[in-house]
């Protein structure tokens, strides 16, 4: 049933015409302008305040707010899918920035992921299994799929390990203070068995679309570094917020 909706969902994508998904503008799928908005983004360094424990460095591309909002929810919710492949391309942006912090000239990463020299190794913040199902497909992981594919194109190996799992229930973030979102998230994510073979092959990147508080990111963290992984940073598409440096 999954697999099936959403080969629909991408036949439609083909074949129907759509308003722009972040202005509106009639049968354009994304305009012009919009288009323009995310490939001339440019990434920034993002500092929650307070910034919960463990948390990487963490870089974003674009403020969550008007079209950049608009257009997030209508692949995350309303199933553009379509509109993974622009997302993707500029998740890429803040996965490269996220990479050269770490690694400066593109030397060996330093801190946690010093020595680790391999590919890339993108993971996604796994999405609740109740949502995935709901939305017929896990928007992040796309995302993230699109922005390796957009760094390989680029001469910059990277690959997707979706390892995370989601070792409890959590209740919805959105309402939830800084506080709250650590306390609702402590202890909640755990990596697939076989995980930490697979985490030694290069330096993690932690994936997902959006950033606020940074408690999914940290708890994220601090599930891969405890399976072994080398976390180097986190990157996401878009932050709650212009807090640049």
């Amino acid at each position: 049933m999954f697999g099936m909706r959403e080969w629909w969902r991408e036949l439609a994508d083909l074949v129907l015409p759509a308003d722009c998904a972040g202005c509106g503008l009639p049968r354009t799928g994304l305009c012009a302008r919009c288009g323009v908005l995310l490939r001339g983004s440019r990434p920034w360094r993002v500092r929650p305040d307070p910034p919960p424990d463990g948390l990487p460095p963490v870089h974003a591309c674009l403020v969550y707010a008007d079209e950049v909002r608009a257009v997030l929810l209508a692949h995350k919710e309303r199933g553009a899918l379509r509109l993974a492949a622009p997302l993707g391309a500029v998740l890429a942006g803040a996965v490269r920035a996220a990479a050269e912090e770490a690694a400066p000239g593109g030397a060996a990463p330093g801190g946690a992921a010093r020595g680790r020299t391999g590919p890339l190794l993108l993971v996604p913040v796994p999405s609740a299994r109740r949502s995935v199902a709901a939305r017929g497909h896990d928007p992040v992981r796309r995302m993230a799929l699109a922005a390796a594919g957009e760094l390989r194109r680029a001469g910059r190996p990277a690959r997707v390990l979706p390892v995370l799992r989601q070792r409890r229930t959590v209740a919805d973030q959105a309402g939830l203070d800084a506080r709250q979102r650590l306390a609702n998230l402590a202890g909640a994510l755990d990596t697939a068995a076989g995980a930490g073979r697979l985490l030694e092959q290069g330096p993690v990147i932690v994936v997902d679309d959006l950033v606020t508080t940074g408690a999914s990111l940290a708890e994220a963290a601090r599930a891969l570094s405890r399976a072994g992984g080398a976390v180097a940073g986190a990157a996401v598409v878009a932050a709650a917020r212009p807090d640049a440096p």
